[in-house]
């Protein structure tokens, strides 16, 4: 069982810590729409607690994942009955989505929030991590000597195995899709998939797709990219340049289409536009992973797991913003894998230093005491852009 804390008792564990342990980690529950991952597991949490830090984890914010309470507790960590006692008490938050509005105002000045927050999607967020006076380290944008998002590919991983799970089931008849099963069967031609981006969420979208036995069509605008893929994937896998004039040729053809386009920090570009939708078949159905990004279809918009699709046009649009936290046990240990052991330079030297010591860290800076440091949130909105060499004391 957790102990009560008000805000003032908060306010002095938090001072009496300071004095004790390297620093305080709070792990909100997750408040989005169906989201049941949480941002650390009880492992994770260990790892922190042997090094002398704090962990304090919200009132069942892991059993949605599967983990409880007392998970947590038998590693060392302290359960605290709200996401304000969280937040209030807590120097860094590590979270899986981008705080909602009702968090916006339990956000402090000088905390960290490390997390996925897809700032270029959405200004009012933006804005009002501006106001916060919070540091923003965004995972999606933290960045590895061979421009790899060492934290984006776990869920990117998930997000696309998904988008072809989620295709093939709202392709069926009942849900207002064409009624075509992707594998054909004996005497009967399978479906036809095209995966716009050959990344990893477009990767792993056509091995699944091509796993289940459908004709697949994976474009990018990378020749190099295209011929690993052309070596490494299954026969019925082909590869196509990335064009307009090639997108409209195909769309007509497909029965699923899938947007996997990622531009890191920036809003996606609209691939699929409105236009094209009149050239589509009836039931085509369109999968948006980029969806967190503005989307890369231009009818998108984010849905949820509790409404996934609409309808233009006779199309379904399958637009869920959160698509892992459908499947959160694997997604929250992938994630954590992915993510404990930058969070833990974070903790063990500070956001500074460890900005400082590591380039990858540093490049997921977003937002520092009110300042867009990460230029493609900053050219998204118009934004004043402040290098963020100004606040760690460094040359670019």
């Amino acid at each position: 069982m957790y102990s009560y804390f008000t805000k003032k008792n908060c306010t002095f564990v938090l001072i009496f810590f300071k004095a004790y342990s390297i620093m305080i980690i709070g792990v909100p529950k997750e408040i989005k729409n169906n989201e049941n991952r949480v941002a650390l597991t009880p492992g994770g949490a260990l790892e922190f607690v042997k090094r002398k830090h704090e962990v304090y984890v919200q009132d069942t914010a892991g059993e949605g994942s599967g983990f409880t309470n007392e998970m947590y507790e038998d590693v060392g960590a302290k359960i605290l009955p709200t996401i304000e006692a969280v937040y209030d008490i807590a120097e860094m938050i590590i979270k899986v989505k981008e705080p909602i509005e009702s968090e916006y105002k339990l956000v402090k000045k000088d905390q960290l929030l490390f997390t996925y927050f897809h700032f270029a999607s959405y200004e009012p967020l933006t804005n009002a991590m501006i106001e916060s006076g919070a540091t923003c380290l965004a995972y999606e944008t933290v960045e590895a000597a061979d421009g790899s998002l060492p934290l984006l590919i776990p869920m990117s991983e998930v997000a696309g195995r998904m988008a072809t799970q989620q295709g093939a089931k709202y392709l069926e008849k009942p849900i207002k899709g064409k009624g075509v099963l992707l594998g054909g069967v004996p005497g009967v031609k399978p479906g036809k998939v095209l995966v716009l981006g050959g990344g990893v969420v477009g990767t792993q979208a056509a091995k699944m797709a091509a796993g289940l036995g459908a004709q697949v069509i994976i474009m990018d605008i990378s020749l190099n990219r295209l011929r690993y893929l052309n070596d490494v994937m299954p026969a019925n896998v082909v590869t196509r340049f990335s064009s307009e004039m090639n997108i409209r040729d195909l769309v007509p053809r497909m029965d699923l289409i899938i947007g996997a386009v990622l531009i890191p920090g920036a809003k996606a570009p609209n691939l699929i536009t409105r236009d094209m939708l009149k050239t589509m078949q009836k039931g085509t159905v369109l999968v948006d992973v980029a969806v967190d990004q503005g989307g890369c279809i231009e009818t998108c918009r984010p849905t949820t797991h509790e409404d996934p699709t609409f309808i233009i046009d006779d199309v379904v649009h399958y637009c869920v913003a959160n698509m892992p936290g459908a499947v959160p046990y694997t997604s929250t240990v992938a994630l954590t894998n992915a993510t404990l052991p930058y969070a833990l330079q974070l903790a063990n030297k500070g956001w500074k230093k460890a900005c400082i010591e590591s380039k990858e860290l540093k490049y997921g800076l977003n937002i520092i005491e009110g300042k867009v440091v990460y230029k493609a949130v900053s050219e998204a909105f118009n934004l004043p852009y402040t290098p963020v060499e100004k606040f760690l004391g460094t040359t670019a």
